[in-house]
């Protein structure tokens, strides 16, 4: 493991951090936000929704101009496009300009995490490839952390706009870091070959691929919607918990993110045969852990919300192990395609789960009145759905990329090891 790779993802990981700063940034302004803009709760999930839809409609086409033109010219142009999208809404209290602006940190967010992940196959070690997958995934989660308890004091302290400049501050420095530390490959490192449209063809129709991206429907929304946006309001209005409590809360999932992602990864590459069971798991866990707290009469006691976000932690390392079935599914020349494949599949359910939310808020709450804690329950309730739809999809697609594989390597694949893939679009894939 070169000491330059090293310092190559690292700088890559800040970038992607700065990245998820700007993404949640939104989480704990929830409130703030509604009485800036005066809007009620689908407009507010509309703000998140709107820069959701952008990321996960920008994930196939980043990943074909990934495989085309490399992490550092995408890293540079997403960390620019976010900066601008936050510089826009420091200053706007116009609805629709809000909304652009966060159009704008879709797209520039769409651009990072997959441009790591290519990164970490250019510059590490393939044998280490799921634990460093899981630490950039939790490591980038500082920038959420960020985003919670310091955002919350500068929004009482310094108001709106100082907060969002801060935040374009933070992302000119990214910008800076990514310019002088990353590359894209090692010298003498084969450019990759494969055509874009025939990339993208060669990804889907890999039975791992589409594991990957149901792994990710399945495991992502719970814990990321909470922390994005509507778990800071069900806190507050809901569980009548102080603000800075609520902020603590969602700073200890994000802290929980940091300690369970590398035994995540562990496990996938000591275990790759087991990986669905693992998230299965890990779905089956938060819906377990989500049905005492809807059904608690009153307000749940706060050692059961500590629970819920504790387990609602590992939903972030949980959907990681999509993108350890795009690796493995998939040679390097189109890993960028299917990783944008894989990445659509967590950001549709969390703007499904998102905007249905909303919805039932609105229905359920007489216009100008505060949220109630039954409201929420009942919206909070759609996951269930969610998760019924995933876990059958992922069970499905297990057994498709398994029926695909050889019986050797199929055998391997129990023992623990996985078999390299070829070069050639057709080769069996691994999953």
């Amino acid at each position: 493991m070169s000491r330059r790779g090293l310092v190559i993802w690292g700088a890559a990981v800040f970038a992607y951090m700065v990245g998820v700063f700007h993404r949640t940034s939104l989480a704990v302004a929830g409130v703030t936000a509604a009485h800036r803009f005066g809007i009620n709760a689908s407009v507010l999930g509309l703000l998140s929704v709107a820069q959701i839809a952008m990321y996960a409609a920008m994930q196939v086409p980043v990943g074909v101009l990934l495989d085309r033109f490399g992490s550092r010219r995408l890293l540079l142009t997403g960390t620019a496009l976010m900066a601008a999208g936050q510089l826009g809404f420091a200053f706007t209290s116009e609805v629709p300009l809000a909304i652009a602006a966060r159009l704008l940190i879709g797209f520039g967010d769409a651009m990072m995490f997959i441009s790591v992940l290519r990164l970490i196959a250019q510059w590490l070690p393939a044998r280490r490839n799921p634990v460093f997958v899981q630490l950039t995934g939790v490591l980038g989660q500082s920038g959420a952390l960020i985003s919670a308890v310091p955002v919350v004091l500068l929004l009482r302290d310094a108001g709106w706009t100082v907060t969002y400049l801060s935040a374009a501050a933070l992302g000119l420095a990214a910008l800076g870091l990514i310019v002088l530390a990353i590359r894209d490959r090692p010298a003498g490192a084969p450019a990759p070959a494969a055509p874009p449209r025939a990339a993208v063809r060669a990804a889907w129709a890999e039975p791992g691929t589409r594991l990957g991206l149901w792994t990710h429907f399945v495991t992502q929304f719970s814990g990321f919607t909470f922390g994005l946006l509507w778990g800071y309001p069900f806190l507050v209005e809901g569980e009548g918990l102080a603000p800075a409590t609520a902020a603590l809360l969602l700073s200890t999932l994000n802290v929980m993110m940091l300690v369970l992602g590398p035994v995540v990864g562990h496990l996938c590459g000591r275990l790759p045969y087991r990986r669905s069971v693992l998230v299965l798991a890990i779905a089956g866990a938060s819906a377990t852990a989500w049905t005492p707290v809807l059904l608690w009469p009153g307000r749940a006691p706060l050692w059961l919300l500590v629970v819920l976000v504790s387990v609602l932690a590992v939903n972030g390392p949980g959907s990681m192990i999509g993108f350890d079935y795009a690796r493995t599914s998939n040679p390097a020349g189109r890993l960028g395609s299917a990783s944008g494949i894989v990445n659509v599949g967590g950001f549709i359910a969390s703007i499904l789960l998102i905007l249905g939310i909303g919805a039932v808020l609105d229905v359920l709450t007489p216009a100008g009145a505060t949220h109630a804690l039954p409201a929420f329950r009942w919206a909070f309730a759609l996951q269930y759905v969610l998760w019924t739809v995933g876990a059958v999809q992922v069970l499905r697609y297990r057994n498709a990329a398994r029926r695909r594989m050889s019986p050797g390597a199929l055998a391997a694949l129990r023992r623990g090891r996985l078999t390299p893939v070829g070069v050639e679009v057709g080769v069996e894939p691994v999953a």
